[in-house]
């Protein structure tokens, strides 16, 4: 799925608004966005999204499409995780029960 489409579903699920209304270059003041439901969004696309936002509500944007754009410049400087992080995040841990704490135990 899209960011477009990504964020179209928010808009839609969160604020009710009609998805034929959700066009990129539709105006967010036109779709009735105001200032405070700009920064409700933002926590929304962080989580939508998964994305941290740095600093304050960007104040330059006003289209669908500048939300999209500034999304995707989120994502991609985002740092990635390595894959092993992500498959095994417990790796290099000692398992309880495992080696390890046989030892400690024995020691004690």
């Amino acid at each position: 799925m899209s960011t477009l489409e990504t964020l179209q579903d928010i808009l839609v699920r969160e604020y009710n608004l009609e998805r034929a209304r959700l066009e990129p270059e539709a105006s967010l003041s036109t779709l009735g966005l105001d200032s405070l439901s700009l920064l409700e969004l933002m926590f929304k696309i962080e989580d939508g999204f998964n994305v941290k936002i740095p600093g304050d509500t960007p104040t330059n944007l006003l289209t669908i499409q500048d939300v999209v754009v500034y999304i995707d410049g989120l994502i991609a400087s985002q740092p990635s995780a390595l894959p092993s992080e992500t498959a095994h995040p417990e790796a290099g841990q000692p398992e309880a029960g495992g080696p390890s704490s046989q030892r400690a135990r024995a020691i004690t």
